[in-house]
């Protein structure tokens, strides 16, 4: 027993010297277990990342050479820091940082010393790198911007820090990554993967060549080019006729939901966010609290969506049945609840039915279809959430599904929202009326509008809005081929439709018709307010306006918002009805709406709250005209960009 008890200890002891010398020998020596292995060096090869196109094939990101300054911390030998720091451009305190910033990460892996050199500062290094052991150079590509417009939309890439690397192990310690627009919506597209190298080394820490001949060596595979839908022409003209006001711009393709361009004011030229001024240059942007040029106003900035609203309103009025085309309501200067007024109201002529309530953008008609909807029911919380889900049909109230990586979502109220405010049974539709003129409760962004104005140019239903129009080799989201339809049947479409035809024809837009085409519009005003040393004031109204053209077989519909910008007609109105002309004609005829943008600036405007002066809304519209120098600087942009 005791013989046969040592043979089986034997047995297994042989079996698990065996069983560990084959594990050793076929797995262990995987390229899994190789990035573990202190006597092998890992090189990174990095791919190009992929090319980015507008929806006519103009290249607008493309690469350029990087050079980038890398080490491992363990294998740092002595040096001369002086003349290493100076090489760099460095100071000594900078050096120490990095150095014990990436030690901690990891003593052996290799990091990012000094990125994104220029030519000439990798020539001047190259020749005395062989004195600062542990130190090498890699190559990789940056991005190269060949426009000056766009970097809400293009984006910029930077290096990756320690939550992605936790996150995603593809990244190690100085790979750079998409930080907005479509770089970081399509990164694992643009950014390919890359290859990687291992070298053998001896117990003195030199390399030996490839580890077994390079069998687990792999080639990096370069990224796929992307086209997307905006217009690199128009974006340039939104963005010119945006210069010297805050605001944002969206236009949409009804017929895709691809987004035509997308504007916020201010913006910056994409190139200050690459080289090694990138950090000091984002950090500039980032701390501009009160221009906020890094702030995409077009999908984030919420604001009360005004009269272009009150179309929405005419829409459930008419599929609740609970009034004609043809009922008309009395205006006086408002709409009133026995003597007290709670909505004001501009002068027109009284009474008017639907087609005149739009055109003119009464306050008071829409009012008395908002009271009939909320009132419909037994109770206003029902009333309130059939009034709130025909609203989120459009897509307001919620984020659209698009294919960028920010937003916001607004905010449509319903019976819960009134309920925890007054308390369940406590309100009714008097108390949220300003909801009949889009103010009160209601907040949109710019490319919700536009993208409720696709649906109405559809006449009830809409593409998602998407930024992506081709991957290379590959198919888009059918999420962004599907249509989405509203809760509003088909025949009430035409005569809100109708209505903001008339707007242009004889209503709030008439100045602004542009020869040839039928535009649809609406103009609004909404009220704006903010907080200055703790009390909510009121300061100069917004500029809205929303539209979609030709009123048959739509090619665009946008919504362009200018903070601070009077009413609807004076900046918003004028720069819509120049951006459609744009798209659809390719050239201007109203010229006279073109000078008129580029020569008035909303600047001190928006200077005032911080400047010290006396501010509030502005009763007597005061405009600011850009200085002679300026202007001709527009004008020549201007002249470059129609040539």
């Amino acid at each position: 027993m005791r013989q046969l008890l040592l043979f089986i200890i034997i047995g297994i002891t042989g079996i698990t010297f065996i069983g560990r010398l084959f594990y050793l020998q076929i797995y262990s020596s995987g390229d899994e277990n190789l990035y573990d292995d202190n006597a092998i060096r890992k090189v990174y090869d990095y791919p190009k990342r992929g090319f980015v196109y507008d929806r006519n094939g103009n290249l607008l990101v493309d690469n350029q050479p990087s050079y980038d300054v890398m080490f491992i911390p363990r294998e740092v030998k002595p040096l001369d820091t002086l003349d290493f720091c100076n090489l760099l451009k460095i100071t000594k305190e900078d050096f120490i940082a990095i150095y014990n910033k990436a030690y901690n990460y990891s003593p052996r892996l290799p990091s990012v010393f000094i990125p994104q050199l220029t030519k000439e500062d990798y020539a001047a290094l190259q020749e005395k790198m062989r004195k600062f052991e542990g130190f090498y150079i890699q190559k990789r590509s940056l991005r190269h911007y060949q426009t000056t417009i766009g970097a809400n939309v293009l984006g910029d890439i930077g290096e990756v820090n320690n939550a992605i690397i936790d996150k995603n192990p593809y990244y190690k310690m100085g790979d750079l990554i998409g930080k907005q627009g479509v770089e970081i919506s399509y990164e694992e597209v643009l950014r390919g993967v890359k290859g990687i190298k291992f070298i053998q080394k001896d117990r003195f820490n030199r390399d030996l060549g490839p580890y077994k001949n390079g069998i687990y060596d792999t080639l990096p595979k370069q990224g796929k080019d992307i086209t997307i839908t905006i217009d690199a022409k128009l974006q340039e003209y939104g963005e010119l006729l945006m210069q010297h006001k805050r605001g944002g711009i969206v236009a949409i393709d009804p017929s895709s939901g691809e987004i035509l361009l997308m504007v916020t004011a201010p913006s910056y030229n994409p190139n200050l966010l690459v080289g090694r001024d990138r950090s000091k240059n984002f950090t500039k942007l980032y701390n501009d609290s009160i221009a906020k040029p890094l702030f995409d106003r077009g999908l984030k900035a919420q604001y009360p969506p005004g009269s272009p609203f009150k179309v929405m309103n005419a829409l459930i009025g008419l599929q609740e049945e609970v009034v004609t085309t043809e009922d008309q309501f009395s205006c006086r200067m408002g709409y009133y609840l026995g003597s007290r007024r709670l909505t004001a109201c501009h002068s027109h002529v009284s009474p008017l039915s639907m087609n005149g309530g739009i055109a003119q953008s009464c306050n008071a008609y829409f009012a008395n279809v908002y009271r009939r909807i909320i009132d419909k029911t037994k109770n206003p919380d029902e009333g309130m959430d059939i009034w709130s889900n025909h609203v989120k049909s459009f897509g307001l109230g919620n984020y659209l599904g698009y294919d960028l990586k920010i937003g916001n979502k607004g905010r449509i109220p319903d019976s819960d929202f009134y309920d925890n405010w007054y308390g369940e049974n406590r309100w009714a539709s008097t108390y949220n009326i300003s909801n009949s003129i889009g103010q009160g409760e209601v907040e949109t962004t710019p490319i919700q509008l536009a993208n409720m104005m696709a649906a109405i140019a559809n006449r009830g239903y809409y593409y998602t809005p998407h930024i992506i129009k081709n991957i290379e080799g590959e198919t888009i989201d059918t999420k962004f081929t599907t249509p989405n339809y509203t809760t509003i049947d088909k025949e009430n479409f035409e005569p809100v439709v109708q209505g903001m035809f008339d707007v242009y024809n004889n209503g709030t837009a008439y100045s602004l018709q542009v020869p040839g085409i039928e535009i649809c519009g609406k103009t609004g005003t909404a009220e704006n307010f903010m907080k200055i040393d703790g009390v909510k004031t009121q300061l100069t109204d917004h500029s809205i306006f929303v539209a979609f053209a030709p009123k048959d077989n739509p090619k665009i519909a946008l919504a362009v918002f200018v903070e601070n910008g009077y009413w609807g007609s004076r900046f918003a109105g004028k720069i819509a009805s120049l951006i459609i002309e744009k798209y659809i004609k390719g050239e201007i005829t109203r010229t006279d709406l073109e000078d008129w943008i580029l020569r008035y600036s909303l600047e001190h405007e928006y200077e005032k709250p911080y400047s010290g002066e006396d501010f509030g809304i502005n009763k007597n519209s005061t405009l600011e005209i850009v200085d002679d120098i300026e202007y001709k600087r527009l004008k020549e942009q201007l002249k470059k960009l129609s040539s």
